[in-house]
């Protein structure tokens, strides 16, 4: 969309000037519509659903690396992950282990999270298989600002 010129002081404003407020005007509302697909629900648990407009969520993509060296069957890795400004309600959090040397024993984890909180979630990684391991864990978190 073209940017509109900011008249200078004294200038008389004419017709094509206000035409050229109206059609950007217009134009933006149509960039802005209500559609029903421009909307997200978050439904957390112990929380109404809260449905919003996409521009009023917040959206993070994090990532924490957990552990490098050698691991057992069974063994075990918390991690954690903070973030701020915090979420008014708790937020919906995704995570997904990245193998990152490429090692058979990295294909077999599995990543367990606790309840998250408006500031951070906890969660651990458990080694289903032995051998030498890198693991780090992508988190996508969608929530309400507070």
């Amino acid at each position: 969309m073209a940017k509109i010129p900011s008249p200078e002081p004294g200038q008389p404003i004419d017709v094509s000037y206000i035409d050229q407020i109206v059609r950007a005007i217009n134009d933006l509302s149509v960039q802005v519509s209500p559609a029903i697909y421009k909307y997200v629900t978050v439904d957390v648990p112990k929380f109404q659903p809260q449905s919003l407009k996409i521009s009023e969520t917040r959206l993070i993509g994090g990532y924490v690396d957990v552990f490098k060296g050698i691991q057992s069957v069974g063994g075990q890795k918390d991690f954690f992950y903070q973030f701020k400004p915090e979420f008014k309600y708790p937020p919906i959090v995704v995570a997904t282990p990245v193998n990152i040397n490429g090692t058979e024993a990295g294909k077999t984890v599995t990543v367990v999270l606790k309840e998250p909180q408006t500031s951070r979630v906890d969660g651990t990684v458990i080694f289903n298989s032995a051998g030498d391991v890198s693991i780090g864990v992508n988190l996508l978190i969608i929530g309400v600002p507070n």
